[in-house]
């Protein structure tokens, strides 16, 4: 061991999984301090690993009672954009193939941007289908949020070829001819759900950003329609746009006063 340098040791460590490895236990005998950095980065490295292998399996446990129950084609449903003043609601379905593995998926709110556009990437390349939905911020006036919500979901599930035979939904109960089960949080405790999440909500990101482009004054590239302070005051200066929802507050009393 001695005789390796320590950045030869740094490029083998790489290359090991096991702690048992005896490359790793003749490590731990090497005296030199930068080998034993090396050796604890790695072990804290391979610890981070098992707990995000741990955690996807453990958010696979729908997918695996659902499969156990005779179902194969399992979408998860999810939503981005219920909360915000200006822009659609947009739904995922996504059905993932059951060898599907991608340890650190999660509720897309808990994922930064970069990690969730290449989650995407992985999704979108992996899935056996996934289906896409808008509803629009008017659309949203005439039927009220939740069944805005609810016919973007419908949208999104009747995009997937082949036909799903099992939904999962971030809870909420869709009324289909398909077993449908609500699970609460459902984003952070089932990975098809997680996965649908990701899609809805990159797919409403960018299109948000690109409205920015259309609508300067709002900051829709940066608070996505949210009521952020800086949108709050914009409203308050430009008024309503046609893509902002004039049944929520704050903005219904800024309509109305517009009219007065």
């Amino acid at each position: 061991m001695d005789k390796l340098s320590i950045r030869e040791i740094e490029g083998l460590l790489a290359l090991k999984n096991d702690e048992k490895d005896p490359f790793i236990l003749e490590a731990e005998k090497d005296g030199r301090k930068g080998v034993q950095r090396l050796l604890q980065k790695w072990k804290k490295d391979r610890a981070a690993e098992k707990r995000l292998k741990e955690k996807f399996y453990k958010m696979t446990a729908f997918e695996r009672d659902a499969r156990n129950s005779g179902y194969t084609l399992i979408a998860g449903i999810d939503e981005a954009g219920r909360g915000p003043l200006a822009g659609p609601v947009v739904a995922a379905a996504v059905i993932l193939p059951e060898n599907f593995f991608l340890p650190g998926l999660d509720d897309s709110k808990k994922l930064p941007a970069k990690k969730r556009e290449e989650y995407e990437i992985a999704i979108k390349n992996e899935a056996v289908s996934f289906g896409i939905a808008f509803v629009s911020a008017e659309e949203i006036d005439e039927l009220n949020i939740y069944q805005a919500t609810i016919k973007a979901m419908h949208a999104a599930s009747a995009a997937l070829k082949p036909v799903p035979d099992y939904l999962l939904v971030d809870a909420v109960k869709l009324d289909t001819p398909f077993p449908c089960e609500p699970i609460i949080k459902g984003d952070a405790k089932s990975v098809s759900i997680a996965a649908a999440s990701i899609l809805a909500k990159n797919a409403r990101d960018r299109y948000m950003v690109d409205l920015a482009a259309k609508y300067p004054y709002y900051g829709f590239e940066k608070n996505m329609g949210y009521g952020t302070r800086e949108h709050l005051e914009a409203i308050e200066k430009y008024g309503a746009t046609p893509i902002h929802r004039t049944s929520f507050a704050p903005l219904k009393p800024v309509e109305e006063s517009n009219k007065a």
